[in-house]
């Protein structure tokens, strides 16, 4: 048993500060036992982001290179929340350090790199866990939950998107994210979130077929400084194309025969971040917004047929990670994505320390399992729509949580 455990973040943008924010909560959710969490350093290769991050959030320091995290004695457990191409080489340098990993999704800019790097997890002794983050929703949980009880009865089919719009402003300065080539851009950003979720609460998928991809704006201008996330920048005069794509939608049919359409869009007018979801089952339906993220719609049998049809369900601590994961857990008080970083901070924290409290993180083959079916859809694109089969998955490789 672990006296302490000392937590370091890799890359402060967006996400990063998510992962920064969720570790310093993570030891005041649910209950005891939580060895003490230290907060030790924040890296960037920005030097001010990454000292005003551990200036915002509590950490000792701050440093500007993952080598340094990798090396330090006082750090146990590091969440690496970088670029995708720059995920193999850090992880794989953490974990041959001996250090505990979590690794945002996607895992990796090909299915190639994933394979190494869950390789490189199974020669470790310790633990290396992606971070499919709506998998700690209490709502998609609690939809989950009540499709695997049996009460809504059998999947017939699910109609999911994410839908954001952050691509859709031509002014937005060129990224990473625009570039790596077709299925590296809405498709891994958030279609890979996506492809977790359709899984999650339907089991695997045995096959992706219908895919479309496309780019609405075809070239981007440099920004002359650092970008975080997805804000404005100063540009310069240089244009360069985007490799890759804006939308994409496809359909698959799972292992158990039930069928999924998907659809993700970083170019989605007027929506910020909204993933949601209709399910449609024998028994009963649900669907869930993120833009409402505190409750779920659900249709069923157990109602007359005078009164029947969807009734509005407010999530509280009848359903999964609320009790003792809000400061005030009370029915009707609400909770934000930012929470679910807090819960998988606390539960990758006690997967580390051997606590059996939460559901532990998924295995990085869960996000080389992710990967693959990102590859089958950009094939059935390029063949026009082509169905394309996927390989039947262990359980362990999916380890869901709920």
């Amino acid at each position: 048993m672990h006296s302490s455990l000392g937590v370091a973040v890799i890359g402060v943008g967006m996400v990063g500060r998510a992962h920064a924010a969720g570790f310093r909560t993570a030891p005041t959710l649910y209950g005891p036992g939580l060895p003490d969490v230290r907060l030790v350093a924040v890296a960037d290769a920005d030097p001010a982001l990454a000292g005003d991050a551990a200036r915002r959030f509590g950490y000792a320091r701050a440093e500007t290179t993952w080598q340094a995290v990798a090396e330090a004695d006082d750090i146990d457990v590091v969440s690496v929340a970088v670029a995708n191409p720059l995920h193999r080489e850090i992880v794989e340098g953490l974990l041959a350090a001996g250090k505990h990993v979590l690794c945002e999704k996607p895992l990796a800019p090909s299915v190639a790199d994933a394979e190494a790097m869950v390789a490189a997890a199974a020669a470790a002794d310790s633990i290396a866990a992606v971070g499919f983050t709506f998998r700690r929703s209490p709502a998609i949980a609690a939809v989950r939950e009540q499709l695997a009880s049996g009460a809504l009865g059998s999947l017939v089919h699910l109609d999911a998107h994410y839908w954001c719009d952050y691509a859709v402003d031509p002014t937005g300065p060129m990224s990473w994210r625009y570039r790596g080539g077709p299925g590296s851009g809405a498709l891994a950003d958030i279609g890979s979130h996506l492809v977790d979720l359709v899984e999650l609460l339907g089991g695997p998928l045995a096959s992706v077929r219908g895919a479309t991809m496309g780019t609405t704006i075809t070239e981007r201008a440099v920004p002359l400084g650092a970008v975080v996330g997805h804000a404005k920048a100063e540009l310069s005069d240089v244009r360069q194309a985007v490799e890759n794509e804006d939308t994409v939608s496809f359909s698959a049919t799972y292992a158990s025969g039930s069928t999924a359409t998907v659809t993700a869009s970083r170019a989605a007018f007027g929506h910020a971040n909204s993933l949601g979801f209709s399910l449609f089952a024998t028994d009963g339906a649900a669907s869930f917004d993120l833009d409402r993220p505190g409750e779920v719609l659900v249709a069923d049998r157990s109602t007359p047929a005078a009164t029947s049809g969807f009734r509005t369900v407010p999530v509280g601590p009848a359903h999964p990670y609320l009790t003792g994961g809000l400061p005030m857990d009370f029915p009707g008080v609400g909770y934000g994505q930012n929470d679910l970083f807090s819960f998988q901070a606390r539960a990758l924290l006690e997967q580390v320390a051997g606590l059996e409290n939460l559901p532990p993180c998924p295995p990085l083959s869960a996000g080389l399992h992710n990967l693959r079916v990102l590859r089958a859809v950009v094939e059935s694109a390029h063949a026009h729509g082509r169905e394309v089969a996927l390989q039947p998955v262990p359980p362990h490789a999916l380890a869901t949580t709920s």
